[in-house]
């Protein structure tokens, strides 16, 4: 039975599902198949009888890569963050703070804790407290992102809560980075890609998308989700080679954005006579208004999926599996849907796979042993 999903979330490469219902906390591994390539071998971690979890409503579950250290926030004690290890059953550290936490997020050398006002960022090897940003715009909604990159190693906030500003910051030297303009709008939801050098962001208005170098502030691509129709953007993720970049919205539409430049599209795009139309227009941006030229000129969406359940809150991935672009929707209705993108032709997704977490749940427990303190080792 679906007894309501408080937090759904990937992790960095996309290889695990981490999901927070009311009750208990369930994580997925997401592995491939030479042949059918989907998700299997799902492994639910009962966290029942063990210190970890005195009290239920699991808000916030963050997994570090495929190890076994996961974050995890109850809504019963939104202040406190618990450090685990999820094999063993084992705490390994606890820290409380001084109001509700918000998000966490995690790499291999950071673990960062986002409140409303403030965002403290720890050294993930032994935990210890490196830096505090302190008197941060209000971020009610704990919205940041964290590059997984060790070249580009940067955290991105809201640098205004009346505008759409990106603060980068720079998790190694601990310092302030630029100040992106990125929307007239405030955030609503914000990406890096893989390596860390580009960073995906959309307002509350969720009509563009816009793609900016996280090391200049550069805008790069500009795509548009709709002319007319405001969306509210739930979750933004680019695929591991950073050429794609799907967005999933309250809307029906999941939308797959390809990142080539002008210059670089085939020539048969080209000559197209969509190519014609906006070479025409291209010419003529001079004596049009700014807001027309930048709806004429804004890229549109290469491939889409057409969800069954729409207004439903997703949380997306994308990954490369036997040289196949996937995209990963999992749904706050306790679905989780597996797309194969066309890179080739674009076009509507083929849905190759789709699994329902909670009988996948009750599966496991029927044949699963419960984990508990007597079996740490």
């Amino acid at each position: 039975m679906n007894v309501g999903i408080l937090t759904l979330s990937f992790n960095q490469d996309c290889t695990s599902l981490a999901m927070g219902t009311p009750t208990t906390y369930s994580l997925f591994t997401i592995s491939q198949d030479n042949k059918i390539d989907e998700i299997h071998n799902c492994e639910i971690k009962p966290f029942i009888n063990i210190p970890l979890l005195p009290y239920a409503e699991i808000s916030t579950i963050e997994r570090l890569f495929s190890s076994s250290l996961i974050a995890v926030v109850s809504s019963q004690a939104p202040r406190k963050l618990k450090v685990c290890h999820f094999i063993k059953g084992a705490e390994i550290l606890s820290y409380s703070f001084a109001n509700t936490i918000l998000a966490v997020k995690l790499n291999r050398s950071r673990l960062v804790v986002c409140l409303e006002d403030s965002i403290y960022i720890h050294n993930m090897r032994d935990m210890k407290l490196l830096h505090t940003i302190r008197e941060i715009p209000s971020n009610r909604d704990g919205l940041c992102t964290l590059s997984i990159s060790d070249e580009n190693p940067y955290l991105a906030y809201p640098g205004s809560s009346i505008t759409g500003e990106i603060q980068i910051f720079d998790t190694v030297n601990l310092k302030p980075g630029i100040l992106i303009a990125a929307h007239e709008s405030p955030l609503a939801a914000m990406a890096f890609d893989m390596t860390g050098a580009k960073i995906a962001t959309a307002s509350n208005k969720g009509t563009v998308i816009r793609i900016h170098s996280s090391i200049d502030g550069l805008c790069l691509f500009e795509f548009r989700r709709g002319v007319r129709r405001v969306a509210t953007i739930y979750s933004l993720a680019f695929s591991p080679d950073s050429m794609y970049l799907a967005a999933s919205s309250n809307t029906e539409t999941i939308h797959i954005f390809r990142l080539v430049n002008h210059t670089e599209k085939p020539p048969e795009v080209a000559s197209s006579w969509m190519g014609s139309f906006a070479r025409m227009f291209g010419d003529m941006a001079s004596y049009l208004p700014k807001h027309t030229t930048e709806v004429l000129t804004q890229d549109r969406a290469f491939a889409s999926v057409h969800s069954q359940s729409a207004g439903t809150k997703t949380t997306i991935a994308m990954n490369i599996f036997n040289k196949t672009l996937k995209l990963f929707v999992a749904g706050y209705d306790g679905v989780l849907s597996v797309y194969e993108v066309n890179t080739n032709e674009g076009g509507e997704c083929k849905q190759i796979s789709q699994h329902l977490l909670f009988n996948m749940i009750q599966n496991l427990a029927n044949t699963q042993p419960i984990i508990t303190n007597d079996r740490q080792n």
